[in-house]
């Protein structure tokens, strides 16, 4: 059996935009000092006149993300997640938000597989944090299909959209043929009776592998991707609910303001359902390398597994 390819979705990003740059006149890329970590140095290979490097400024790049927007342009400012929702959360929410004008905004490097670079680098509240901005659309696709089709619905979408990449290499599950993204719909991708696993971004295929640990245990799952967790697909939530009584969310983020907490908005209204939580319990991360801190933090197909295993037995 050939291995599966993996791609980072930082990758996608870049390769996705210079496709959007052929095609597209007033698209505009933005970096803070980070083209070649952010893969916006291919955008701006293929295409200078169309890339600005702001300098290790994010805010002043937020702002000038948000003039460029007022005069017809359509800019993607792109800098690492703890640097876009973080440090330029003022501009993003009062230059961005507010006025609700059309920037998107790339942000790579998020959650804890960013790894060796440690607590102040890996972002695990930038869901949380853009959640609670008016209007914005917030996306975290889990693989080189997604992340690419991801890239190109927000530039067709007219308002502010935040976009979540990662560093680490993940594999591709997606056949770009058959794949269809909706924005604000999620995707069944397994379908079960006894718990359903709602999940997002690299979380997602580790779901999947969880699934089939869990199948031969006796326990048919349920594996929902929610690339788009705001708008989220409540319809999509409730109906699986509803069908297996249990639900469990898993995210490389925060288990305060992520998914896990948008699902439960919705399920706490609508549909009371006990619901387990798999992410950040409200800790920073820490150095080391991708692989064993999403295995410490049982977010690999492993922990994904014993943590679902538990709640339903």
């Amino acid at each position: 059996m050939s291995e599966v390819e993996k791609i980072a979705t930082r990758a996608s990003y870049g390769n996705a935009l210079v496709e959007l740059g052929n095609e597209h006149d007033d698209l505009v890329v933005l970096t803070a000092d980070l083209a070649a970590a952010t893969m916006t140095g291919i955008f701006a290979k293929a295409h200078p006149d169309k890339h600005i490097n702001c300098g290790i400024a994010e805010a002043n790049m937020t702002c000038i993300a948000a003039g460029l927007a007022a005069t017809g342009k359509v800019p993607f400012a792109s800098s690492f997640a703890m640097f876009s929702a973080g440090r330029a959360f003022e501009q993003v929410r009062n230059s961005i938000g507010y006025p609700h004008l059309n920037v998107k905004i790339g942000a790579t490097h998020a959650g804890v597989s960013v790894g060796e670079d440690g607590a102040s680098h890996q972002c695990n509240e930038d869901i949380a944090l853009m959640r609670t901005i008016p209007g914005m659309v917030i996306i975290n696709p889990a693989d080189d299909v997604e992340a690419r089709a991801a890239v190109r619905a927000a530039y067709e979408y007219v308002g502010p959209v935040y976009m979540r990449f990662g560093r680490a290499a993940v594999p591709v599950f997606n056949d770009e043929k058959t794949y269809k993204f909706e924005m604000g719909k999620g995707i069944v991708l397994r379908e079960g009776k006894d718990v359903s696993i709602i999940a997002t971004g690299l979380t997602v295929p580790a779901s999947m592998e969880a699934a089939e640990m869990l199948a031969k245990d006796g326990i048919d799952a349920e594996v929902i991707n929610i690339h788009t967790i705001k708008p989220l697909d409540e319809e999509l939530i409730l109906k699986s609910a509803k069908k297996t009584g249990r639900v469990v969310t898993a995210e490389e983020h925060s288990v305060i303001g992520g998914l896990g907490s948008a699902v439960c908005d919705v399920l706490s209204e609508k549909m009371p359902t006990p619901v387990f939580k798999i992410g950040m319990h409200d800790v920073f991360g820490e150095s080391g390398a991708a692989a064993q801190l999403l295995h410490k933090y049982k977010l690999d197909a492993e922990g994904i597994y014993e943590q679902v295993k538990q709640f339903v037995k």
